[in-house]
């Protein structure tokens, strides 16, 4: 080999070697500059308490591999109650009941055409928001029946319109709140920490199935989570036909009836549970005795280990509530088991800044 190509080689060697090195300094150099990812902060919205110490040292316990009490992801199921546990139902009462009142008593394209008995059941609402009238017996039912008539002939998509036109109205007894953006801060604190730690959640409600779709969407909780109470839909051509012996055609759309299925309540909770998830939770959440069946069911889960979580509405200055009540019933679920969550005490905000509660207007 000739003295020339001999020193072309030499440089190109000598180049590679300093590129190499150079790429190794710099990699080190910057190895050394990478700071690790800031551990994630949750539960602002939260006060130290209790409740929220038992909820991160039950879901340390149960995702630890390590732990005798470790769950797997499949099975890491909680359900949470909507109304009162983290949507507002204090304005003055559940948003069902108050845009059941507004379809019957105010809305111009179907006040006058409302049958009697569904007509009754607004007028109960309104005697009792306004007036602090009791509602009559069973009214859960008789509210749910009412309901199923006032939209029924409404497609699936114009239920849902309707419910989010109503939704967008100012909150009453708020200021800075719509009905539809009406949720506990702290508990989408909850949410985010649950789907983060490989939980899968749903809500079962009280309340119509399809209202639930249409106020949890904006909080990115997809209607396949979301059990209610249910109403018979058909098709849009079906008539009178059983579903088993008519084939819905392309161009047809579905449509609420006026045939109540089931209103999804204490026991009936526990079934909806078990026949659309298939599992027993290990978490549950809720606000009332609606809710005592559902952290039943997840508390005999023979399985796992559980726990059921209860708020209560004792916070008068921040919301409309009524204290002496609150407060008796967390005796109540504590002696049935249940954690007991304080607005008052353990939430640093219920709704959010800028909502303040005023006086209901009417």
């Amino acid at each position: 080999m000739n003295l020339i190509k001999r020193i072309r080689l030499l440089t190109i060697a000598l180049m590679l070697t300093m590129i190499c090195g150079a790429n190794i300094l710099t990699s080190c150099s910057s190895n050394e500059n990478v700071m690790a990812p800031a551990k994630k902060e949750y539960f602002k919205y939260w006060n130290d308490c209790d409740a929220l110490s038992s909820l991160k040292e039950f879901v340390e316990d149960v995702t630890n591999p390590a732990s005798p009490n470790y769950i797997s992801a499949d099975d890491r199921i909680a359900t949470f109650d909507m109304d009162g546990t983290f949507v507002g139902e204090l304005y003055p009462t559940y948003f069902e009941y108050n845009m059941l009142e507004y379809r019957v008593l105010e809305d111009t394209a179907y006040r006058d055409k409302a049958p009697e008995d569904v007509r009754q059941v607004a007028q109960n609402i309104r005697d009792f928001v306004r007036n602090g009238t009791p509602l009559p017996s069973q009214f859960d039912m008789r509210h749910a029946r009412a309901a199923a008539k006032a939209y029924a002939g409404m497609t699936v998509e114009q239920f849902d319109a309707y419910v989010k036109d109503y939704g967008s109205k100012p909150a009453n007894g708020f200021r800075g709140m719509t009905y539809g953006n009406s949720f506990y801060q702290p508990i989408l604190e909850v949410f985010e920490y649950l789907k983060d730690n490989g939980f899968t959640y749903y809500i079962v409600s009280g309340s119509d199935r399809f209202i639930c779709r249409a106020l949890v969407e904006s909080i990115g909780i997809g209607p396949n989570r979301v059990i209610g109470m249910d109403v018979r839909l058909v098709s849009s051509k079906q008539g009178e036909q059983a579903g088993v012996s008519y084939t819905m055609e392309k161009e047809e759309n579905l449509v609420r009836t006026d045939s109540l299925l089931i209103k999804n309540l204490k026991t009936n909770k526990v079934l909806q549970i078990s026949q659309e998830i298939g599992k027993v939770p290990v978490l549950s959440f809720g606000n009332s005795g609606g809710d005592c069946a559902m952290h039943n069911f997840c508390l005999s889960n023979s399985k796992h280990r559980s726990a059921a979580f209860m708020l209560i509405a004792d916070d008068d200055v921040r919301d409309h509530a009524n204290r002496e009540k609150a407060l008796n019933l967390a005796n109540q679920w504590r002696e049935a088991g249940y954690h007991v969550i304080s607005m008052k005490n353990d939430f640093v905000t219920i709704y959010g800044p800028g909502v303040e509660k005023v006086n209901f207007t009417f």
